[in-house]
């Protein structure tokens, strides 16, 4: 008897090597995100593949399901799935995956990170030693976080870790959501403008997608205020570019630690020259342990799935 056959696997987005190793001892891989490899894919190659390796900001549209008509499973690299057309999969009946917790940690290191950067401008103190500024005097002060609040906007898994944080640190934790969680500590408002009229610092943790678009507007960034710190570790399209491109330059916003933006790698050249912006690009849960255990979970949600198993880590 010959080797039992492998299920075919579409692979959208340039996964990590050691993930593409793995998925190739149990999968025959097309690796798709190659220029042109979508395009000259042959229809009966298409019509095999049971299975979509993808990433949180690649996605999977509702067309590329139709175009792998007897795909079963999308796993998805990454924690947000707003990329992934889920109405389309619910709609076909295919089960949608991502990887949850095992980036967390990391997540909510960096959004403390961001903060603890903006407030103390410790980008800015940076230049100003490399530049030869101290010889001629000091820096001036920056903000303290101890006995401040901070709003966090969505506590989630990555909210709660922050919050964890934060408190740590001496500082005074409230939040917002869809609605008050039961057996929460932290002083709860119904919106983000309350929220962030609370708030010293307001830290952005929501998924992505339609229902929290442009959730962070201009009303949010006028209430947070001059002396005001936003971070955002959650979506570019959770917060208003241009309303915060704004504040930040004609300073009604004090500060802000950016990790995501609204046209991802493109970012607003005008933050390039602010010294009251921290950037990111895109690195919440870039560590090396990190990406090794999402990579091994999309794996594992693979597997388990043609194994005819429970998958690990399904999205709701």
């Amino acid at each position: 008897m010959g080797d039992p056959v492998k299920p075919a696997v579409a692979v959208l987005a340039p996964l990590p090597p050691a993930v593409l190793a793995a998925l190739e001892e149990s999968f025959t891989v097309h690796r798709l995100w190659q220029p042109g490899a979508l395009d000259g894919l042959s229809a009966a190659a298409a019509d095999a593949i049971r299975g979509i390796a993808t990433s949180g900001g690649r996605g999977c549209s509702a067309a590329e399901m139709d175009r792998f008509p007897n795909v079963e499973i999308i796993s998805c690299f990454g924690v947000g799935v707003d990329a992934i057309d889920l109405e389309a999969a619910r709609s076909r009946g295919i089960l949608v995956t991502n990887t949850p917790d095992v980036l967390t940690e990391d997540v909510a290191d960096l959004a403390i990170g961001l903060l603890i950067a903006a407030a103390r401008e410790i980008p800015r103190a940076d230049r100003f030693v490399r530049s030869g500024q101290w010889l001629k005097g000091g820096m001036h002060l920056a903000t303290r976080l101890a006995g401040k609040t901070v709003g966090i906007l969505g506590l989630g898994r990555i909210g709660l870790a922050v919050a964890t944080r934060a408190e740590a640190f001496g500082m005074i934790v409230a939040y917002s959501g869809p609605r008050k969680k039961p057996g929460i500590p932290y002083s709860y408002y119904p919106d983000a403008v309350a929220l962030a009229d609370a708030a010293h610092f307001l830290i952005v943790t929501t998924p992505g997608g339609a229902g929290t678009h442009h959730l962070v507007n201009a009303a949010v960034i006028e209430a947070l205020g001059p002396k005001g710190i936003l971070v955002n570790i959650a979506r570019g399209s959770v917060v208003d570019e241009k309303a915060l491109v704004a504040a930040l330059v004609e300073g009604r916003l004090g500060a802000a630690g950016l990790d995501v933006f609204e046209n991802e790698p493109h970012v607003p050249e005008v933050l390039f020259g602010l010294e009251n912006v921290v950037l990111m690009p895109h690195q919440g849960s870039a560590t090396e342990e990190t990406r090794a255990a999402m990579g091994q979970l999309v794996v594992d949600n693979l597997r388990a799935f043609f194994e005819g198993r429970p998958v690990l880590t399904p999205v709701p």
